[in-house]
């Protein structure tokens, strides 16, 4: 037996591929809600109404599903280049905190139409720079990229921990440590009242579809696939390497960037060491249930938001952890890996 790669990979099992590792995942995963002493379908039930029988739950979802778009999308634009960008969530607490501190001292008395442009380029430039440093160590000293952007999660967190406990404290907190916040004036609009959610949702979106026609459309787009698929020839067709992967760094740091950016803007207002609950590292998630593709990362991240949030319901009605929604995500991840595989491979006897 031996593995043989493909010449085509037919476009039925492309789209097939993300479908059959999300059931296989949810079969393992109902395995574990079985020996937790619950019925599986009705504890699967109970995550959907827990995502979507309320107005309440549904726009959390879609809240939740917002920066797990952005920062799918940042992921798979790297990773289409081999560019291994494993530093979302920095760039997304170094966009958050960019936006608090140009918000609070920079934009202040400005109009909304004016402040919130400001503030969403402010913190994608931010994630930019954060992702710019460890390209520049690759380019020039064959580093590896994977270990510069993990430790600089670290990094950057313990940067935005010591700006709220000191420059950028507000002093009306009490004492807990947050930013100042940014103006009512830019916070984003609302898309349904008495709810959370808000146009970040239509801005997260619209920059999916604007990646995939980067991607399929423009010179760049053609270049950065190649470099993925085949550095060494992309080299020898003319493909400039290091200027190519520095317009993606600056693409996938800025669109991680830009979900801190929208979190803040949309959803608290104010930065806080626990705005994230894991959403640069979740976006890895999406971006390979996506199959790295950019309008696939919707969906992705939908699924992925409606086991988090519909896990709670679930939990609160049939006792079971909610860290089945973490284990149903990377289930899902380990069979989308499997099945890539074998989308590019075939076996021969």
């Amino acid at each position: 037996m031996r593995f043989e790669r493909r010449e085509h990979r037919p476009l039925a099992l492309v789209i097939a591929t993300p479908l059959i590792a999300v059931a296989a995942a949810l079969a393992v995963a109902g395995v574990l809600i079985a020996l937790a002493g619950a019925p599986v379908f009705e504890a699967y039930w109970k995550i959907l109404v827990g995502a979507f029988g309320s107005k309440l739950s549904a726009t959390e979802t879609l809240t939740r599903a917002t920066p797990l778009i952005l920062t799918g999308l940042a992921a798979a634009v790297a990773f289409r280049a081999r560019l291994w960008n494993i530093g979302g969530e920095g760039q997304f607490y170094l966009g958050a905190i960019a936006t608090a501190a140009v918000g609070a001292n920079l934009t202040a008395g400005l109009p909304g139409a004016v402040q919130i442009p400001l503030l969403m380029a402010s913190g994608a430039v931010a994630g930019m720079v954060l992702l710019l440093v460890p390209l520049w160590l690759r380019l020039r000293f064959s580093v590896d990229e994977v270990v510069t952007t993990l430790l600089l999660n670290f990094v950057a967190i313990l940067f935005v921990s010591m700006l709220i406990d000191t420059v950028l404290k507000d002093p009306l907190a009490f004492g807990w440590p947050q930013s100042e916040a940014v103006e009512r004036a830019a916070r984003l609009p609302k898309l349904i009242d008495r709810s959370r959610l808000h146009i970040g949702l239509v801005v997260a979106v619209a920059f999916a579809f604007i990646v995939h026609f980067i991607q399929s459309c423009t010179t760049f787009g053609m270049r950065s696939r190649a470099v993925g698929l085949n550095p060494k020839g992309a080299i020898f067709a003319g493909v400039p390497l290091g200027r190519t992967l520095v317009l993606v760094a600056m693409l996938s740091g800025g669109l991680a960037g830009l979900a801190g950016s929208i979190e803040v803007l949309g959803v608290k207002g104010y930065v806080t060491t626990d705005l994230s609950p894991g959403y640069g590292y979740s976006g890895i998630v999406v971006a390979m249930l996506a199959n790295l593709h950019p309008l696939g990362v919707v969906l992705a991240a939908l699924f992925t938001a409606i086991m988090f949030v519909g896990a709670d319901g679930m939990s609160r009605s049939l006792g079971i952890p909610t860290y089945i929604a973490d284990v149903t995500v990377a289930l899902s991840l380990i069979s989308m890996l499997v099945a890539v595989f074998f989308t590019q491979y075939r076996v021969r006897r």
